[in-house]
């Protein structure tokens, strides 16, 4: 459809158009009937077979069906306003509005709204009767807890936004709805917190979705690129979670949920780098075990860098090690016939094959797959002598630390850098590591997110922010809200603080 077009006052010109511009499929359901007295009102309902409720579809043709009143005036001559009267007295169904585009008629049958069309009428009536099967609320694989609510997102929009209503019941909860995609016309809503998010980055994120100009949009994967800050940064720039408790928890932080019908993860902006460290289960359990997200930067640090620090200690600074430690892994690499690079290089693309298998394998095989492919292989090749006991172990170190990260996002950034921390410590060693690491350094402190920078509050640094960064204070300590996100409503909570009771 190229041209915008009014409906016709006739009625059998109005379907022939909707057949054309929508072919004669046969999930299209045409059903003409007369209504009022003695049938003199001829109409015509449309709708689309699979994402039309059956349940209302049929009260809506009961209602219309058994209507027998009269659309005369007293004089004899038809009323003018009849689609007002329906939707006033007829129509049992709520969400009715008007058209008189085609185009938007069209758009509304495609969407699993159902059009009332009437003879002699150039206004047509749109009901809302959308009842597509879906998948039900079951919990997160990806972002499993002990502790915490166990729901995870949907594909379908309008139950995604009510798991997040359910959560958040204030009547500043605002809800933008647009459409992208040429072709797809996706529906995308993005929603906040009035009076608590930063009413610039609302308008920022409200002018980057209209930007857009695509054919099609099949998950928030496809918005985050085409929104995100940095296009050519390794390092993601807009979270992403399935997790409802996540968004409602980000949300009362002054940041904007974007969701995207038929897409279970919905987006969360702006980020900063410390949020892909941080579990939901970190605010549900005790305060002190919270000293666990310092695991999490420490597990990091051991998968980005213990495969290229041992590659350029054996290589380069054999001084480094203890004379025992030295002669042992002397003694392992004496009938290896590959230096160290290439010997890391080999296991780790090995296990990132092995890795990357387990994920598409069927469920009930892919672990197994996994684990006994990274026994044999690791026992294989020593057996072998194509690479040393020491390799296999500081491989497998680093790939147990690699599913520390709760946020699979960040994991992958770690994964690439760490191939080229290994090839800059085969040819500089600990100061090539050194001077890798700056670079990345300066890179995260380079990064903003939509206007916030990447790594605060480490960079610029904020004192009242460090109460949730590496390590989580109580909550009852944490009185304001993160400086930089919200620029609203800046308080959290009252004084709380826990007494003893009074004897």
């Amino acid at each position: 459809m190229t041209a915008v077009s009014t409906l016709s006052p006739h009625l059998s010109e109005n379907i022939a158009q909707i057949v054309e511009i929508l072919g004669e499929s046969s999930d299209i359901i045409i059903r003409e009937l007369g209504i009022g007295l003695s049938g003199e009102q001829p109409t015509a309902i449309v709708f689309t077979d699979g994402l039309a409720d059956p349940t209302s579809i049929h009260e809506l043709l009961e209602s219309l069906m058994q209507f027998s009143g009269d659309f005369r005036n007293s004089d004899g001559s038809m009323i003018t306003d009849i689609p007002g009267a329906l939707e006033r007295y007829i129509i049992p169904l709520g969400g009715v509005r008007t058209t008189e585009l085609m185009e938007h008629l069209c758009d509304a049958i495609l969407s699993g709204d159902t059009a009332i069309l009437l003879d002699n009428c150039q206004l047509a009536l749109i009901v809302s009767t959308r009842g597509w099967e879906s998948r039900g609320i079951t919990e997160s694989n990806v972002e499993a807890v002990v502790r915490g609510p166990r729901e995870s997102f949907t594909e379908t929009l309008r139950t995604n936004t009510s798991l997040i209503r359910r959560r958040i019941k204030h009547p500043s909860l605002r809800m933008e709805a647009l459409r992208v995609g040429r072709i797809s016309k996706t529906d995308v809503a993005f929603m906040y917190i009035k009076g608590i998010a930063n009413d610039k980055v609302v308008d920022e994120v409200r002018s980057r979705m209209q930007r857009i100009d695509i054919d099609a949009i099949m998950d928030t994967g496809q918005i985050e690129e085409l929104i995100q800050d940095e296009a050519f940064s390794p390092f993601p720039t807009i979270y992403n979670t399935e997790r409802p408790d996540t968004i409602a928890a980000g949300m009362l932080e002054g940041r904007i949920a974007i969701l995207v019908d038929g897409s279970p993860f919905v987006l969360l902006v702006p980020v900063i780098f410390a949020q892909f460290l941080q579990s939901a289960e970190d605010y549900y359990q005790r305060s002190d075990f919270g000293a666990i997200r310092m695991l999490r930067y420490v597990a990091m640090l051991i998968s980005l860098l213990t495969p290229s620090v041992y590659i350029a200690v054996t290589t380069y600074h054999q001084e480094m090690l203890p004379t025992t430690l030295l002669l042992s892994l002397a003694t392992q690499r004496e009938g290896v016939p590959f230096p160290a690079f290439i010997e890391a290089l080999l296991m780790e693309t090995a296990f990132e094959i092995l890795r990357e298998a387990g994920i598409r394998m069927p469920r009930m095989i892919g672990s197994a797959i996994s684990i006994v492919g990274a026994l044999v292989l690791g026992e294989a090749a020593v057996q072998a002598g194509l690479v040393s006991a020491a390799m296999v172990i500081v491989v497998s170190i680093t790939a147990i630390a690699s599913f520390v990260m709760p946020a699979y996002s960040i994991s992958i950034p770690i994964r690439l850098l760490r191939y080229l921390l290994m090839f800059i410590a085969a040819s500089f060693g600990i100061y090539g590591i050194f001077l890798g690491c700056m670079c990345i350094l300066f890179h995260l402190c380079s990064l903003r997110s939509f206007g916030v920078p990447y790594m605060s509050p480490f960079g610029p640094f904020h004192a009242s922010d460090q109460r949730d960064a590496i390590f989580r204070l109580p909550i009852w300590a944490m009185h304001r809200r993160p400086s930089l996100i919200s620029k609203g409503n800046q308080t959290r909570i009252m004084d709380s603080t826990p007494r003893k009771p009074v004897d």
